[in-house]
């Protein structure tokens, strides 16, 4: 498994909220869904990103894949990535006041609580205040913490913006003709769209000139703490110890313990637990495995203990975090 790959072997969207926003001028949208990770894409008109805290005269936000803390516009082929939960405005100028609210769970309402779900309906998936308007906006949203890992969400700034330089990005048009289409399965494809929509998003923002990768993300670059990284990614079930990563990786358990640690920031076995709880919660969310098939396949000889360090770690039992329950 690679950098990117063990990076990002986590984004599991599940029913994302996805549509197209179509709107005339002016319009200006406050969004406090508290979800963990949005995209956006323009796809025609433009539009600006308020993050909280910014006004219209906080300046003109970043450049060229930098992370935003003012207002920064967005033009055609341009993507952005908001990290939650803070809430931010989505308008056609900075100092448009808000007309509508989009709350948890995708509910949209006036400022006053008023609904607006059914006046704004212009289709399948798509959302606005006119059929015919000039600017148009694909989103997709995240909604729960457990379907991005802390890991990358800890290594992202509220706002990025990837500009599109001129060149056409192919996952946001393939995902504008797909989003509106109302087939069978098609949450499953358009949640797998967003998944890649947003692994191309985080590979260039990490890989960007100057880019300040998480120590993570950097080690893997590490003949030996990424090899090791590799191991431990790959085979979680393995009955790891320090001391056989370093016979792995041909380096003294101390030299190992040493430089893993400064290199990624914790200790291998450290790295592991978490590693190990990741993929069962991804197992517990994805498939039908019992809770003693999914302590096995990471590497838990015993039920109890797996339960004890999932709760420890997630503050939920696994068959509380299986049903949705509790903190993700």
């Amino acid at each position: 498994m690679d950098a990117l790959a063990g990076l990002l072997d986590g984004p599991r969207a599940r029913g994302a909220f996805l549509l197209r926003m179509v709107m005339e001028p002016p319009w200006s949208v406050r969004i406090e869904d508290r979800a963990p990770l949005c995209l956006m894409s323009v796809t025609a008109g433009e539009a600006w990103i308020v993050p909280a805290g910014a006004g219209a005269g906080a300046g003109a936000g970043a450049g060229a894949g930098a992370g935003a803390t003012g207002p920064v516009l967005l033009r055609p082929g341009d993507l952005a990535v908001a990290r939650g939960p803070e809430p931010y405005t989505v308008a056609d100028l900075p100092d448009t006041d808000p007309q509508a609210r989009i709350g948890p769970g995708g509910v949209c309402t006036t400022l006053r609580g008023e609904p607006l779900a059914q006046s704004m309906n212009l289709g399948v998936r798509t959302w606005g205040n006119a059929p015919d308007g000039t600017t148009a906006v694909l989103v997709g949203t995240y909604l729960m913490d457990g379907e991005i890992s802390g890991r990358l969400l800890d290594a992202l700034p509220p706002l990025i913006v990837l500009p599109s330089g001129g060149r056409a990005r192919p996952l946001p048009a393939l995902l504008d003709d797909e989003i509106a289409r109302d087939e069978p399965g098609q949450s499953v494809v358009l949640d797998r769209l967003l998944d890649l929509l947003l692994i191309d998003a985080l590979r260039t923002w990490f890989s960007r000139p100057g880019a300040e990768a998480p120590a993570w993300y950097r080690a893997m670059g590490d003949p030996v703490v990424g090899q090791a990284l590799r191991l431990l990614q790959n085979e979680p079930a393995h009955p790891w110890t320090v001391a056989a990563l370093a016979g792995r990786t041909g380096v003294s358990r101390a030299g190992l313990a040493r430089r893993f640690t400064e290199l990624v920031g914790e200790p291998p076995m450290a790295y592991l637990t978490g590693w190990r709880l990741a993929v069962a919660a991804d197992l517990l969310r994805e498939t039908d495995a019992t809770v003693e098939a999914v302590a096995r396949q990471v590497g838990y000889s015993q039920a109890f203990a797996f339960s004890t360090a999932f709760k420890r770690v997630r503050g939920v039992s696994p068959q509380e975090y299986r049903k949705g329950g509790g903190p993700a």
